[in-house]
C-alpha cells in the first residue's frame, strides 16, 4: 500500500470521529479525500461519500438513540422534502450535466471540474458558517418554523444531490433555531437526517455508475469506527471550539481545491 493510500484510509476513520464529535463536517473531508489522496473519478467520488457518510452517519444515530437524543418529528418534517430533493438530483440532474459545460479559446470548463469547485464554494461557505460559530439559543417551536424547516430541506438535499456532502452545517442551526431543538439533540437529529438523505441520494446512483463494493464497505467500516471514537471523546471535548478549529481548517482545503481547479 502506498503513503498517499494510506493516509487516504486514515482520512477515513477521521471523517466518523468529525461526524461523531460534531454532527456534521466529516462529509467535507469525504469528496476531496476520495478524488485526490484515491484517484477515484469526481462523480463516483460524490456517489461514494453519499453512501460513506450515510452508512456512517447511521451508525451514529443508533448510539443516540439509545441515549434518547433524537427527536423523530423533527427529523422527518426536515427529511421528507430534502429525501425527495437529493434522489432527484442524483437521479435526474446530476448524470444530464453535460461532459463539456463551457468551452471557449481560453477555457475548457469540464463537469469533474465544475463538480469540485462547487463544492470547494460549499467548503468556503461551511467553514465561514463553523468559524463565526454564534452561540445561538433555541426557539419555541411553531407552524412557521416547520415550514422554514422543511423549505431548508430541499436546499440542503439539492447540495447533498450535488456535491455528496451531508449538509450538518446548514441542517444543525435549522434545527436549533427553527426546530427549537437544543445543540445536543440537533447534533444527534442531524445525524438521521444525514444518514437517510445520503442513502436515498446514493440509491439514485446505482444505475448510472459501477461501484467498488469491497473498497466502500471497507472504507465505511473504517469510518464507523471513527464515529464511535468521536462520540466517546464528544463526552470531554467542548464543540464550540473544535468546530472553530475544524472551519479553519475545513476553509483551507476550500481555497486549496479552487486554485488547485482554477489553475
Amino acid at each position: 500500500m502506498e503513503a498517499i493510500e494510506f493516509f487516504g484510509y486514515v482520512g477515513a476513520l477521521l471523517i466518523g470521529v468529525v461526524l461523531g464529535l460534531i454532527g456534521g463536517g466529516g462529509s467535507i473531508l469525504t469528496v476531496p479525500l476520495l478524488v485526490y489522496l484515491l484517484n477515484i473519478n469526481p462523480v463516483d467520488a460524490t456517489a461514494y461519500s453519499l453512501f460513506l457518510v450515510g452508512i456512517t452517519a447511521l451508525f451514529g444515530t443508533i448510539q443516540n438513540t439509545r441515549l434518547g437524543l433524537v427527536d423523530f418529528k423533527t427529523a422527518f418534517i426536515f427529511s421528507l422534502p430534502a429525501f425527495s430533493a437529493v434522489y432527484m438530483t442524483r437521479a435526474m440532474v446530476v448524470p444530464n450535466i453535460p461532459e463539456i459545460i463551457y468551452k471557449s479559446e481560453t477555457l475548457v470548463l469540464t463537469k469533474e471540474v465544475f463538480i469540485m469547485v462547487f463544492f470547494a464554494a460549499i467548503m468556503i461557505l461551511a467553514a465561514v458558517t463553523m468559524i463565526r460559530d454564534k452561540k445561538v439559543s433555541s426557539k419555541t417551536k411553531n407552524q412557521a418554523a416547520f415550514v422554514w424547516i422543511a423549505l431548508e430541506g430541499i436546499v440542503v438535499g439539492f447540495v447533498t444531490g450535488i456535491v455528496g456532502a451531508g449538509g450538518g452545517f446548514l441542517i444543525i442551526p435549522a434545527l436549533v433555531l427553527l426546530g427549537g431543538l437544543p445543540i445536543k439533540k440537533a447534533v444527534a437529529t442531524s445525524l438521521l437526517i444525514i444518514a437517510i438523505k445520503s442513502l436515498i441520494g446514493f440509491m439514485g446512483d446505482l444505475q448510472h455508475i459501477t461501484i467498488d463494493w469491497n473498497f466502500l464497505l471497507l472504507f465505511s467500516v473504517l469510518s464507523m469506527l471513527g464515529i464511535f471514537i468521536g462520540g466517546y471523546f464528544n463526552r470531554y471535548i467542548t464543540g464550540q471550539k473544535l468546530k472553530a478549529l475544524f472551519g479553519w481548517f475545513v476553509l483551507l482545503m476550500g481555497i486549496g481545491i479552487l486554485l488547485k481547479e482554477l489553475t
